[in-house]
């Protein structure tokens, strides 16, 4: 397999949850990846390219969201979830490298259990809410109501992607429906609400290891301002790209070299 990459199901008395592994490394990383339409089933291959830089250096986790989620669920409780796969395989003082809604997560799982995390990168992502991921986010939720699968995507699209990205690959849209469309509406809506439940500015000086901030100045889902406030109240490295926006961690080639440029260093 590719990278050593493999997919696993962690069951516990009230969690379970799917994960994949790759890598062989001495070091561990803690990969929160962002909302997502699918889940990372049968994504082990592409995950692990995706990051084989990571590969050499770190065995890396990446922690799918668990598959029955409750009305009113937050990120902390995500967090929380996250804290629980990492106890019961004896994870502790691991790097984690969290993306848009994985960051919102990340960021509790540093203030919640800081015996869990050494390092810390949060990528596109926010502390607190704003009007542009409220709008976004309710937008998406309203599309995944009225089963308006191919506006969906195309909102994701291009509220995403740099207005290139979108332009070159625009004739593919109506196969990245088929592919990208939620396998489970309601789940995708509750996990899309948790987006909306990340309060932890003010919780913030409560992270006390080595924090990275990266992201887009140009971000349409969460807003670069969001990277800066961040990094501003930790007073930590930020580093915006200034052309792009929320998938920076797909579009810039550079991307997963600075991150892990800040992990190994």
């Amino acid at each position: 397999m590719l990278y050593h990459a493999k997919e696993h199901r962690l069951m516990l008395s009230d969690l379970q949850m799917d994960y994949i592994t790759f890598g062989l490394g001495k070091k561990t990383l803690i990969m929160i990846q962002g909302l997502n339409t699918r889940g990372i089933k049968g994504a082990a291959p592409s995950l692990a390219w995706m990051y084989r830089i990571f590969a050499k250096d770190y065995r890396v986790y990446l922690f799918d969201r668990r598959p029955v989620v409750r009305e009113g669920i937050t990120v902390r409780d995500l967090a929380s979830d996250v804290a629980a796969a990492m106890d019961a395989l004896g994870i502790t003082n691991a790097d984690v490298f969290g993306v848009s809604q994985g960051g919102m997560i990340a960021q509790y799982l540093a203030i919640d259990r800081p015996d869990l995390v050494k390092k810390l990168v949060l990528a596109v992502t926010l502390s607190r809410n704003n009007d542009t991921v409220k709008q976004v986010i309710g937008r998406w939720i309203e599309l995944t109501e009225r089963n308006a699968m191919k506006e969906l995507i195309a909102d994701m699209a291009e509220k995403m992607y740099s207005d290139a990205y979108v332009k070159r690959y625009r004739p593919f849209l109506p196969l990245l429906t088929l592919l990208q469309k939620p396998r489970e509406t309601e789940r995708f809506i509750l996990l899309s609400q948790a987006c909306l439940t990340c309060d932890a500015y003010e919780s913030l000086h409560r992270i006390r290891c080595p924090v990275f901030v990266i992201g887009g100045r140009q971000d349409r889902v969460v807003s670069g301002k969001a990277s800066e406030e961040i990094a501003e109240k930790l007073r930590c490295d930020l580093f915006l790209y200034d052309h792009l926006g929320h998938a920076a961690y797909e579009e810039a080639g550079d991307f997963n070299q600075r991150v892990y440029d800040f992990l190994i260093g």
